[in-house]
């Protein structure tokens, strides 16, 4: 595999942008009272069937699915992939609520949520799917997850978990297993935090013995100053993991488990190479196939997800991506490329646990925007 950035590389904004873009993305979820539960409005349109009804128009990260999968579809069906590319989940939810019309996306999972409580998904009929039967017949996780009752707007498509990845060579066989690592004074000057708001502030939370999700004025207070006081051993805040360890511009890094497989693909030495998972906790999270509401082509779209379901569409992608996908026969998939990372592993029993991203009020939202800018500006 070689791929020139990983699935977030390009995660960064400007502070500027990204306060701007998290409330433009929040303007069709409701106002500041709503909460993340509310139910998503009534679908009223005829179930979408699996069938080429125009090209495909895919909006995702870049380089997150094998070229070889398009390829595929394309040959198959004698249709046409035309690619888009975002940045951040913000930057993609902005192009939504702006009217730019996309046949395929892939949220997060409190993305997921917050784009089906705006009424911007159409509803997914699993029973259309082929293969729907080797996630939900295999995964229960997935039949009514909190971010979408009975995945009524979705399907999963990968899963994965935030920790630290660093150089042995640097810094050691092992760690501490906890946060405090990041503090590690002989990583100084080569230690890196993802650019990320919620990967950030969560890590700090969970560090102190906060909530994951905490929006709290005081939480918050103590969450910056701790993050202040890591500032000095930081070379920057960057989503760039794998690149930073491979290049050595990073002995020290908060890196995402998919893109620690990226690093031992690349590696000339995979063994000088660690993961570890806090004790405090792990963030997990999925993303998802979804199929925004004003898509000009849904039937493609869910032809590709079923596509995308085949078995050997998901060994070409897990391998590809290194992430793994909630997909029946998936494990036997990733399980040998994450031998010497075990800590990598992520199962959809992972899932069931607290400690996944979850959507706030706006005014919530907008106290962790503070939050993060502070943290930023040092």
């Amino acid at each position: 595999m070689s791929r020139p950035l990983s699935r977030r590389a390009l995660l960064g904004a400007s502070l500027a942008g990204l306060t701007g873009l998290a409330t433009s993305a929040c303007s069709f979820a409701a106002d500041s009272q709503q909460n993340a539960s509310s139910a998503a409005p009534e679908d009223t349109s005829p179930p979408v069937q699996p069938r080429i009804d125009g090209p495909l128009i895919y909006f995702n990260w870049a380089d997150y699915v094998d070229p070889s999968v398009f390829e595929g579809f394309g040959k198959e069906y004698g249709v046409k992939v035309v690619q888009s590319h975002f940045d951040s989940m913000e930057s993609m939810v902005a192009k939504i609520n702006a009217g730019n019309a996309y046949d395929l996306i892939f949220p997060s999972a409190k993305w997921t949520q917050r784009l089906a409580r705006g009424g911007k998904l159409r509803r997914i009929d699993h029973t259309t799917l082929r293969n729907a039967e080797s996630v939900f017949g295999t995964y229960s996780y997935f039949a009514d997850p909190w971010y979408d009752p009975q995945s009524a707007h979705s399907v999963p498509f990968s899963m994965y978990k935030t920790g630290i990845g660093w150089r042995k060579d640097k810094l050691g066989e092992s760690l501490g297993g906890s946060w405090a690592d990041l503090w590690n004074p002989k990583a100084k000057g080569y230690a890196y935090v993802l650019d990320d708001r919620d990967e950030v502030l969560g890590m700090a939370a969970l560090k102190l013995g906060l909530d994951l999700n905490t929006s709290a004025d005081d939480d918050l207070r103590r969450i910056v100053a701790e993050l202040k006081g890591l500032r000095p051993n930081l070379r920057g805040f960057s989503s760039d993991d794998w690149n930073n360890l491979l290049s050595g511009n990073a002995h020290l890094t908060q890196a995402w488990s998919g893109d620690m497989v990226a690093v031992l693909n690349q590696a000339e030495d995979a063994d000088r190479y660690g993961f570890e998972v806090a004790r405090e906790g792990a963030p997990l999270n999925s993303d998802c196939y979804a199929i925004p509401a004003n898509a000009a082509h849904p039937g493609t779209a869910l032809l590709f997800i079923d596509y995308m379901l085949r078995p050997e569409n998901v060994k070409k992608n897990i391998t590809y991506i290194g992430y793994p996908m909630p997909v029946k026969g998936a494990e036997q998939i990733y399980a040998p490329l994450i031998e010497s990372l075990p800590q990598c592993a992520v199962t959809p029993a992972d899932l069931r646990q607290d400690m996944m991203y979850r959507n706030g009020t706006q005014e919530q939202e907008r106290a962790r925007d503070k939050a993060w800018t502070e943290a930023k500006a040092g």
